[in-house]
């Protein structure tokens, strides 16, 4: 367990390739809840980086889908520690979109990144710690 206080603020970000088979509808788009597992394992993390442990997700607030997430999309997934009660933490969660295929005839892998990024899911979660 961390000997101090869990700082508010405290951020963690993974990046992951969205695979072709998690398309599941036309224009290989990919479900909502993709994102939301992905938010599951930023919050892991964050609670094992302030407290040791991987603690129990209790609720999602305020999801909101704002742009597509497509098979062959490179993804990063963040969490910020934004309130910490007694075994309660609060956090923001944040799904951009940083790269994009961009198939062509000629060039069957070609991709791009995305400048700016786009944002494709937010929301907020409650997690409990022992």
């Amino acid at each position: 367990m961390s000997a101090s206080t869990p700082q508010v603020g405290t951020r963690v970000t993974q990046r992951r390739y969205v695979p072709y088979a998690h398309a599941h509808y036309a224009g290989n788009l990919v479900d909502g809840a993709y994102g939301l597992g992905l938010f599951g394992d930023v919050a892991t993390e964050l609670c094992i980086l302030t407290d040791g442990d991987e603690g129990l997700f209790a609720s999602y607030d305020d999801v909101q889908f704002r742009a597509p997430v497509r098979a062959g999309d490179v993804v990063e997934a963040s969490a910020e520690l934004v309130r910490a009660g007694t075994r309660s933490r609060v956090m923001a969660f944040t799904l951009t979109v940083v790269a994009r295929g961009a198939a062509t005839e000629e060039r069957p892998g070609a991709a791009q990144v995305l400048d700016p990024p786009v944002v494709a899911t937010t929301a907020t979660g409650t997690v409990v710690v022992p």
